[in-house]
């Protein structure tokens, strides 16, 4: 069973960055889809980036395309997501994701979740 946990999360200011980091134990990850789903008050769950191996093919949310850049270290089984130019409406509990046989669609998209993180929250705020 993979182990999902992010770190990274805090408060920032408008126009401010952070990096969260998705650590994983357990099984490889070199073929998995994994990524970031959010969820803000009030608001349904949304596949913010994803990325597939051995492709690594991506897919970015349009709120986050040229803002957001997600990158893994298969060696470390670590799964990153730079967040620059954060707004307020970033604002939301994301969490790691990852399943063994979905494309960056499925996961992100269609939330075809095996695997999930306990979530980190990030608010942007000044």
């Amino acid at each position: 069973q993979v182990q999902l946990v992010e770190s990274g999360g805090g408060l920032v200011q408008p126009g401010g960055s952070l990096r969260l980091s998705c650590a994983a134990s357990g099984y490889a990850l070199d073929f998995y889809a994994i990524g970031w789903v959010r969820q803000a008050p009030g608001k349904e769950r949304e596949g913010v980036s994803c990325i597939k191996s051995p492709d690594n093919s991506t897919y970015y949310a349009d709120s986050v395309k040229g803002r957001f850049t997600i990158s893994r270290d298969n060696a470390k089984k670590t799964v990153y997501l730079q967040m620059n130019s954060l707004k307020p409406e970033d604002t939301a509990v994301y969490y790691c994701a990852a399943h063994p046989l979905a494309n960056v669609q499925g996961l992100c998209v269609m939330l075809k979740v095996a695997n999930w993180g306990q979530g980190t929250q990030v608010t942007v705020s000044s």
